[in-house]
């Protein structure tokens, strides 16, 4: 069979992107002009960066777009005119698009916890999922999954590093894996002295050694909570209990991670340093299919080196291991109260330090429940964003 009569009986995915003006979403309009031919945008989502989202709806002319700021949408209303494109607002907007009739799958990609709800209304229409907001499996890995599994549809990683690992497991069961090994950059501070760390200032913190990627996610992957989080959302995705999850420091990020099996042989999936990779996988899975990404150069590769986190140093992975072990509301508290840290830091109002110090804090000072419902989980994150602020505060005065 030819090429092109062979690519005639690909399934093409009609998705909805919930953050289409961060860099996942950008990422995932290039996948879908790359191979339109299997991907084909239906919706669009953003928080209320107006300009950018007006342009993506022009360009794409999806059926429903959304804003989850009521001020922004009207902004976009007025700009787009009669574009064709019904545009909605808020939460309630968000959900509407998660939910569409003609939409096969929804990728989450909205910083921080505003896609759980539309990702739970997504998977009780029956829509498949693609997870790049790893808050949504943080803060609620067990209600996430348990809907998936009761309304039978997938919960796709687009992370890189879970992506990576999704592939390594492809066809393997549970019970066959010893480790999994998420690899870590390390950060622009990984050889920097514990003593420095109290000088860094937010322009050096968002100065990636690898990646391009947002504010907040760059402040993560300074601080190693980017990777903490990754250990909680791995938890839940593939099934394994936290003491099977680790981390290893990967500084060139070729090798995006690596599952350990009970044999002790080890299978790592490699590529350059770009997310349209995975989610192009996330989209086309379980095919895949060519694209004009480049491909690894392994003559022009002059190493590959490991090393274990400076958990004293920075202490995030710690803090995520007792938060996804202990589970219950622990996991929501940590990520709120990160949440509020980053923003004071790149506000210039506290030191770098003092992000997993009040994360520390606030995490000490909860009272957990082992066991909660959606309601629980949202009212812990909102008493741990007032906790932080409180934290912060007094560490502002002293």
């Amino acid at each position: 069979m030819s090429d092109a009569a062979s690519s005639q009986t690909f399934t093409r995915r009609r998705v909805v992107i919930l953050g289409c003006t961060g860099s996942i979403g950008q990422s995932a309009l290039k996948v879908a002009a790359d191979i339109p031919e299997r991907m084909e945008v239906v919706g669009l989502a953003a928080s209320k960066s107006v300009g950018p989202f007006v342009e993506q709806v022009r360009a794409w002319r999806p059926k429903c777009a959304a804003l989850a700021d009521a001020a922004a949408a009207a902004e976009a209303r007025a700009l787009l005119g009669s574009s064709g494109t019904e545009i909605l607002e808020g939460e309630a907007g968000l959900c509407a698009l998660a939910t569409l009739p003609e939409a096969d799958l929804v990728l989450i990609a909205i910083v921080g916890t505003g896609g759980l709800r539309p990702a739970l209304a997504a998977i009780e229409a029956g829509k498949d999922i693609a997870v790049a907001s790893k808050e949504i499996l943080v803060m609620a890995g067990a209600v996430v999954m348990e809907a998936a599994r009761r309304k039978g549809v997938r919960v796709l990683p687009v992370d890189s590093e879970h992506n990576a690992i999704f592939q390594c497991l492809e066809g393997r069961r549970p019970e066959e894996v010893s480790r999994l090994l998420l690899t870590a950059s390390g950060g622009p501070f990984r050889t920097w002295p514990a003593e420095a760390l109290s000088t860094v200032t937010p322009a050096q913190a968002l100065k990636h050694p690898t990646w391009d990627m947002g504010r907040k996610i760059s402040i993560d992957s300074a601080t190693l909570f980017n990777k903490g989080l990754e250990m909680i959302e791995a938890r839940w995705l593939f099934d394994i209990p936290m003491k099977r999850v680790e981390v290893v420091v990967h500084p060139q990020s070729i090798i995006h991670s690596m599952v350990e099996f009970v044999d002790s042989s080890v299978l790592a999936q490699l590529s350059a340093t770009d997310m349209c990779f995975p989610i192009q996988y996330a989209v086309t899975w379980p095919e895949r299919v060519p694209n004009r990404l480049p491909p690894l150069d392994f003559a022009r590769l002059s190493k590959l080196e490991f090393e274990a986190p400076r958990t004293a140093d920075f202490p995030a992975i710690n803090l995520a291991r007792q938060a996804g072990e202990q589970g219950g509301t622990l996991p929501a508290v940590l990520n709120a109260a990160n949440e509020i840290a980053v923003d004071t830091f790149l506000a210039g109002r506290c030191s770098f330090p003092a992000i997993w110090e009040t994360v520390a804090a606030v995490m000490e000072s909860h009272r957990h429940e082992t066991h909660p419902g959606l309601d629980e989980i949202l009212h812990a994150d909102s008493d741990a964003r007032v906790a932080a602020a409180a934290v912060l505060a007094a560490r502002h005065r002293a």
